[in-house]
């Protein structure tokens, strides 16, 4: 991309919106378009969730140990990008309304877009649901005289 402070977000989107490298097509399920773009949280190819296009954005990824990581978007340094994201991570052994109660505030205190905290609450949630480890599945009782005297006579 050219220098991101001479030229608009609506510009960057409609030149990027047809082809870009984060763009996934499916002809399945109607033409659904999604997005692998790290910075965005609903991973939807639309104008409010790529992260690339907008100068402040959000992304929540999994930590090591089932921890979570909140990924911002610097306004500053726009052109280099290792420079211009900001990482904030809770381990796993926290409560998950602590990590929830934190994404809110940091991105409330760094003024980012407001219309994004619910998609990233929802998408820690998730992430902390999937790193959750299964139950197993307990064996069945059997229920019933005759099937435990069949059980019975079959050992």
């Amino acid at each position: 991309m050219a220098d991101h402070a001479n030229v608009s977000s609506d510009l960057i989107w409609e030149v990027c919106r047809p082809n870009n490298a984060y763009l996934v097509k499916r002809k399945s399920a109607g033409g659904s378009q999604f997005s692998r773009d790290p910075l965005n949280l609903m991973n939807k190819h639309s104008r409010k969730y790529d992260g690339f296009v907008n100068h402040k954005a959000v992304g929540v990824h999994t930590a090591a140990k089932g921890g979570i990581t909140l990924v911002t978007k610097k306004t500053k340094h726009q052109n280099r990008p290792a420079a211009n994201k900001n990482e904030v991570t809770w381990p796993g052994d926290k409560s998950g309304p602590k990590i929830y109660r934190g994404i809110v505030n940091y991105t409330a205190k760094q003024n980012y877009r407001a219309d994004l905290r619910q998609e990233a609450v929802a998408r820690a949630s998730a992430i902390r649901q999937s790193n959750r480890a299964k139950k197993e599945t307990p064996e069945k009782k059997l229920r019933g005289a005759k099937a435990k005297a069949t059980a019975e006579k079959d050992t």
